[in-house]
C-alpha cells in the first residue's frame, strides 16, 4: 500500500461534473472510462470496443467535441455529448520564459492550483514537469514549494490533465505523429510522489497508453526526496526511471536542509537505492544535487557524494541554485560548481550541470509555487502604488 499523506481526494471511477452537470471524462483512466459508459447505458458485448474508442479519441487525437468521434454513430454521439464532457482543466495563466520555458497554472478545482513547466530542448525535444501534490509537506530548506502548505494529493485524473493541458498548448495532437515536441514526463514538480505512489501509477498507465498519449514508460522519471518504504514499490509498479533529491551525502548536512533525512537517513536510502527494479548501467539513478553556497559545495562535499555513490549505477546532476523570494541561499559560484563537477567526474560519475531554465518566470527547479502568481500580482500592485506616489 502507498505511503499517502492525507486522505485521497476520491476513489478511481470518481469523476467531477461541469456546470451542467455532465461527466468530465478528460483524465480518467480506461477503467473509469468503461466505468461511466457501463453506466450511461452501453451494452455490455459493445463496452470494451466503445472504451477503446472514446479513449482513442480522447488519448490519441486530443478531440474536444463528439461530433469528431468520426467511428461512432451520429446518435450516439449525440447522446454521448448530452451525457458527458471533453472539457480539459482551466489555466489561469500561461506564461513563456525568454529561453522558451513555458509554465501553466492549471486550476483543477476549487482551491486546487498546481503548476507545470514545459522545458524544451536544443534538440527540439523536451519535457514536462508535472506536480503530484498542491503544495508540499517536506519543507526542504532551498525549494520554493516546500514553504507552500500541502492542501492534498492530486488525483490520477489531475496528473494526467496536465499533459492534456501542455498538449493542447504545443498543439501535439495526435499524440504519436514525429517530431514532438513533448517526449519526456519529469515527476518534478511541487509535491514528493512518493508520498502518492498509487496515484502516480495510475497517471501513468493513462500517460504511457499505447494507443492514447504514447509516452513510453523509459521516457517517465520520478523524483524522490527519499520516502524509502516507496522507492522500490515504485520501480516494481511504474517502471519509471528514477531519481533521487540528494543534495548532501552526509546525516547532518542533509538533515539541517532536508529534514526527511531524519526519518530515512543516507544508508537506509542507499540500500532501497541498490534495489530498484531493473537498475543497471543502462537504467541509472540520477541524483540531484542543487549547489548552495558555502553549504554543500566544498571539495568536500563532492569526495562525500562520490563515496556515497559507489556501487550505484548512477549519474549527478548539478544543479545551479535558483533563487526565489525570501530564500536564505545563493547559487555558488560557477568556477566552484565546474571545480566540483571535475572532482565527481573523475572518479567515473557523469555530472553535467544543469543549465537554469525559466528563471524569469520562476519556472526553474525548486521555484515552483502556485501561490507565485498571486504574490507577483501582489508585488506589482505595491510597485505601481508606489510609482504612483
Amino acid at each position: 500500500m502507498s505511503t499517502t499523506l492525507l486522505n485521497n481526494p476520491a476513489p478511481a471511477f470518481d469523476a467531477p461534473r461541469d456546470a451542467g452537470g455532465k461527466i468530465m471524462l478528460v483524465g480518467l483512466g480506461r477503467a473509469a472510462v468503461s466505468h461511466h459508459l457501463e453506466t450511461f447505458g452501453v451494452e455490455p458485448k459493445k463496452l470494451r470496443m466503445r472504451t477503446n474508442q472514446i479513449w482513442n479519441w480522447i488519448y490519441h487525437w486530443g478531440v474536444r467535441d463528439f461530433s469528431e468521434m468520426k467511428n461512432i454513430a451520429k446518435p450516439l454521439r449525440e447522446k454521448l455529448a448530452a451525457h458527458f464532457s471533453l472539457a480539459r482543466p482551466e489555466i489561469i495563466e500561461r506564461q513563456v520564459s525568454v529561453d522558451g520555458t513555458r509554465k501553466y497554472l492549471i486550476r483543477m478545482g476549487p482551491g486546487i492550483e498546481v503548476e507545470s513547466v514545459f522545458i524544451p530542448d536544443v534538440s527540439k525535444t523536451g519535457a514536462l514537469c508535472v506536480s503530484s501534490q498542491v503544495g508540499c509537506t517536506l519543507t526542504c530548506k532551498f525549494c520554493h514549494t516546500g514553504t507552500q502548505k500541502l492542501v492534498r494529493n492530486l488525483t490520477p485524473r489531475e496528473i494526467v490533465l496536465q499533459v492534456v493541458a501542455a498538449l493542447d498548448d504545443l498543439g501535439e495532437w495526435p499524440s504519436g505523429k514525429e517530431n514532438r515536441k513533448l517526449t519526456n514526463i519529469v515527476f518534478m514538480g511541487m509535491g514528493e510522489p512518493l508520498y502518492n505512489t498509487d496515484y502516480v501509477g495510475d497517471a501513468l498507465d493513462t500517460i504511457c497508453s499505447d494507443d492514447g498519449l504514447m509516452i513510453g514508460r523509459r521516457r517517465i522519471t520520478v523524483s524522490t526526496s527519499g520516502v524509502v518504504p516507496e522507492i522500490v514499490p515504485l520501480g516494481e509498479r511504474t517502471s519509471a526511471m528514477l531519481a533521487i533529491s540528494l543534495h548532501a551525502a552526509n546525516d547532518e548536512l542533509r538533515e539541517q536542509i532536508m529534514p526527511i533525512n531524519r526519518k530515512y537517513p543516507l544508508a537506509a536510502l542507499k540500500e532501497a537505492c541498490l534495489n530498484y527494479p531493473g537498475l543497471s548501467n543502462a537504467r541509472r539513478i540520477t541524483f540531484e544535487y542543487v549547489m548552495l553556497k558555502g553549504v554543500n559545495d566544498s571539495n568536500k562535499h563532492a569526495k562525500q557524494l562520490i563515496r556515497f555513490l559507489e556501487g550505484i549505477p548512477a549519474k549527478v546532476n548539478l544543479i545551479p541554485f535558483n533563487p526565489w523570494p525570501g530564500s536564505p541561499y545563493e547559487c555558488s559560484d560557477w568556477e566552484r560548481i565546474e571545480d566540483f563537477a571535475d572532482i565527481v567526474n573523475r572518479a567515473g560519475y557523469a555530472a553535467p550541470i544543469r543549465t537554469p531554465r525559466g528563471r524569469d518566470i520562476l519556472a526553474a527547479c525548486g521555484q515552483l509555487k502556485s501561490e507565485s502568481e498571486k504574490m507577483r500580482a501582489s508585488e506589482r500592485r505595491k510597485l505601481e502604488g508606489e510609482r504612483g506616489g
